[in-house]
């Protein structure tokens, strides 16, 4: 049979942890409460109108012919595991993470391909422990309701994509929602947060705009540094959920002082920098480094 190719809801569900859980449990009990926990979330899926495809390890691939009928089946999901956590040892705790999106997706042998089964998985990726992770494409084409219930999460690249996307939280819990509810009626502006990069004559921003810069000495660097102890892309300054984090990826490492602050040495590691302060590419600031790049945290 030739494969059929048509618009469907691709769902993600792992379980976090399971490591742990093993470590905590014992390799029996661990491994009966994981079967347990899977058999209940293929349940949900059966009762959401949906179809089990495969389940990879401790995680569960399924579809179902809205993103509607997907979204509630995730809910429900979650929901469902107070069960599974009734009758557990004090203080371990079984949750899941979820990813969806609803696009066209191959359907062959049984097994769905395609870009929505990628961005679904990515979507799962995406999320944390009792999350619900999906892309804006699919919020849109929500009910009010659970459109209602959903809220802005950070901007994505995709591989494989020149643009990068939005990506949104499905509140289950309703407490979250009703929070949610409460602070629609009083909707403040939230005021736009930007890193400002400054090194010789070139003054570059980091915004939502423009939300990943690269430094190093290759001239290719969105902001070239010229320091013999750098690497060509030597790190990289990425801003997400209002927050700026420095991704150091070079040779010699990076170091960073923050103002009225300790300094710091990052070599393959990531940190979070706030304020104002400098950076020093392979030459520690004992070193008396001449190429610094100045960073000011602004709002507006």
């Amino acid at each position: 049979m030739a494969p059929k190719t048509t618009n469907l809801a691709i769902v993600f569900a792992d379980i976090s942890g399971s490591t742990k859980l093993y470590e905590t449990l014992g390799d029996q009990v661990a491994r009966s409460k994981v079967a347990e926990t899977l058999e209940t979330i293929a349940n949900v899926v059966k009762a959401h109108n949906g179809t089990v495809i495969k389940t990879i390890g401790d995680e569960v691939m399924c579809t179902f012919p809205t993103a509607e009928e997907a979204a509630k089946a995730c809910c429900e999901m979650h929901e469902s595991l107070d069960e599974v956590n009734s009758n557990i040892k004090e203080g371990t705790v079984i949750a899941i993470r979820v990813g969806m999106h609803y696009g066209p997706a191959i359907l062959e042998g049984g097994d769905v391909f395609g870009d929505a089964v990628n961005l679904a998985a990515r979507m799962a990726a995406q999320a944390k422990a009792n999350q619900i992770i999906t892309t804006f494409s699919t919020v849109e084409i929500l009910s009010p309701l659970l459109r209602a219930s959903t809220r802005f999460i950070d901007h994505a690249p995709i591989k494989g994509k020149h643009e990068e996307i939005d990506i949104y939280e499905i509140i289950w819990q309703e407490e979250d929602v009703t929070r949610m509810a409460t602070g629609m009626l009083d909707v403040k502006k939230t005021p736009e947060v930007r890193l400002r990069l400054k090194y010789d004559n070139l003054d570059i921003i980091v915004n939502k705009q423009r939300p990943s810069v690269v430094m190093g000495r290759s001239k290719d660097c969105d902001l070239p540094v010229n320091e013999k102890m750098a690497s060509r892309q030597h790190v990289r300054i990425e801003l997400r959920r209002d927050k700026f984090f420095i991704i150091d990826q070079s040779t010699n490492g990076t170091h960073v002082r923050i103002e009225n602050g300790d300094d710091a040495y990052l070599r393959r590691e990531e940190m979070h920098i706030i304020g104002n302060g400098q950076i020093s590419l392979g030459k520690g600031f004992n070193e008396n480094p001449t190429e610094i790049v100045r960073f000011v945290q602004e709002t507006s």
